[in-house]
Formats: C-alpha cells, structure tokens, sequence
C-alpha cells in the first residue's frame, strides 16, 4: 500500500518505547512468536517486529535519544491528513500533545493525550 493510498483515520503504525527494549524485544519474540529485526540507531539498536511470514507488524524502541520521554505503552499511530490542524483540534477539545511534534522520515508526528488520559500517536 503506498503512503498515498492511506486514508485518514487508518491505524498505521504501533510501538512500544521502553528502557529495557532488549529485554521486552525477547519477551515478545518468545510471547508472540514475532522474529526481531534490529534497527541500527548509531550506539544501540531498536527492534522491527516481524511475523513468521516476515511482514513488520510493529517495533520496540529504547526510551532514548529522539524517543526520550515517550509514554511507556504500545502506542498506536494514526494517519491524519493534517498534523497541525489535528493539534489544534486536540488541544481546543481538552486534550494535550505529550511528545513533538517532530519529523520522521518523510511525515511528522506527535503522541497526545486524550482528555481522559489516554495516548495516540498522530502522523500527517
């Protein structure tokens, strides 16, 4: 599916962003049978989880350098059609961005927080 395919509202992406992501990357290779792909981020490695069939179904990162801060939690990533309008949106509601917005690859993202507490990703 190209990126230009995804329509707003779609789930995109999910990750969980930890202290001790090797430990919980053995956890759910073991758990789920996902295989680990390690992602070089210069001094250590986050992990690409992928099925048996090797389809990458979601990834474990450590809570450091650009992803310092981020909730420790699987975050589900949600493809919206314009990232600032949705900050705007979700700040005006109540809610509150808890994490960016920054640049990742060819998008930018953000995490919120719900009014009753609870984070999504957001990538426009």
């Amino acid at each position: 599916m190209s990126e230009e395919s995804v329509k707003p509202g779609t789930v995109v992406w999910r990750d969980l962003t930890v202290s001790n992501a090797a430990e919980v990357r053995e956890f759910y290779t073991r758990v789920t049978g996902w295989k680990a792909d390690p992602v070089s981020m210069g001094d250590y490695q986050d992990y690409s989880m992928l099925t048996d069939g090797g389809e990458c179904v979601a990834g474990v990162c450590h809570a450091r350098g650009v992803n310092d801060g981020m909730p420790a939690q699987w975050l589900i990533y949600i493809k919206v059609a314009d990232l600032d309008r949705s900050i705007a949106e979700c700040t005006a509601l109540g809610g509150k961005v808890v994490h960016g917005p920054r640049t990742m690859g060819d998008n930018r993202f953000c995490v919120i927080q719900d009014p009753a507490g609870a984070v999504a990703g957001l990538i426009g």
